[in-house]
């Protein structure tokens, strides 16, 4: 996608926003415009709504059909050809390599990263019995499910907040595992019956945070968008980002990592595991934020060392 982006002579009082359809995108979407033009009187933002390969794709394993590009790849296209000036996206779908052109501008505030609970009987996943299904549509939560209950049996499964809800019914499942931060900002926090810490279940890269992408030359769009960045979780995201460049990461690939900066201190931990579970590979590091994207690649090269080199060569069948 290495083309020359299209830019488009337009009053500085209009700003299209590319979006996904599903109703968690487009409150998040929402939530931008509404501070835009809360922040910039007189500034008039469109939502354009883009159906992305992802979004075609409802019953196939992301796994199987290319990972997190296919969420955002017809937003970068819209965004090329000029027909929108900033995407929004949930940034835990982004590549960690973004096509030269376009850059990630803003990274709000992020929203919980915890992974939540939700069951219909049970407590806590260690309540769930022996033999008990949880479904789940994350390698990186299939591979920390069994390492900490290799007992269960994790159900794949895909769709929105509401189908996924409705399959915990439906297909008689013990529990399902969602990103909290999706929960909180459809209003449903209170379907979690628990939260999965970090020690137990580490987040997928950047969950929580939305990203903010713009075209390289469009300097009109980083100006108005740049009061929502939020310093302390851009950091964090850069050093989870850089662990997944350097691991040439997606969802094809059970890996997971947070980012936390405390006291003028980014301390990032992060994983490496195989596809049973059985062998998780974990560590951390802790360094200055400026220094952020350095860090995450340099905990990569660590846990490459400790074994994870083998587990993703197996993996991507060749060597990394």
């Amino acid at each position: 996608m290495n083309r020359k982006p299209k830019t488009e002579n337009r009053k500085p009082s209009f700003l299209r926003i590319g979006t996904r359809g599903s109703k968690l995108a487009l409150v998040q979407a929402n939530w931008v415009k509404d501070r835009l033009e809360d922040q910039h009187p007189g500034l008039a933002v469109e939502l354009v709504i883009i159906k992305t390969s992802g979004d075609k794709l409802k019953d196939v394993p992301l796994a199987q059909v290319g990972g997190k590009g296919l969420f955002i790849k017809e937003i970068e296209e819209a965004l090329f050809a000029g027909q929108v000036d900033l995407a929004v996206h949930s940034l835990k779908d982004m590549p960690a390599e973004i096509p030269a052109g376009l850059m990630l501008a803003a990274v709000p505030r992020r929203e919980d990263c915890r992974d939540a609970f939700i069951s219909n009987n049970y407590a806590n996943l260690a309540a769930i019995p022996p033999g008990g299904k949880v479904g789940t549509g994350s390698l990186r939560r299939r591979v920390q499910l069994l390492n900490l209950r290799p007992d269960l049996e994790v159900v794949p499964m895909r769709g929105n907040v509401d189908t996924r809800l409705r399959k915990l019914a439906e297909e008689g499942l013990d529990a399902i595992i969602l990103a909290a931060a999706g929960l909180a900002r459809l209003g449903l926090t209170h379907l979690s019956r628990d939260f999965l810490p970090p020690q137990e279940m580490l987040p997928a890269i950047s969950q929580g945070a939305l990203g903010l992408e713009v075209r390289v030359e469009d300097a009109r769009t980083r100006e108005i968008i740049a009061f929502l960045d939020d310093p302390v979780t851009h950091a964090a995201v850069e050093a989870e980002r850089g662990f997944l460049a350097r691991l040439e990461g997606g969802c094809v690939v059970p890996v997971a990592g947070l980012a936390q900066v405390q006291d003028g201190s980014l301390t990032f931990e992060a994983l490496i595991g195989d596809l049973d579970g059985r062998n998780l590979i974990r560590g951390s590091i802790t360094g200055s934020p400026g220094e952020a994207e350095s860090l995450g690649r340099t905990l990569a090269e660590r846990l490459l060392d400790q074994g994870g080199r083998e587990i993703l060569a197996q993996i991507y069948g060749r060597p990394i």
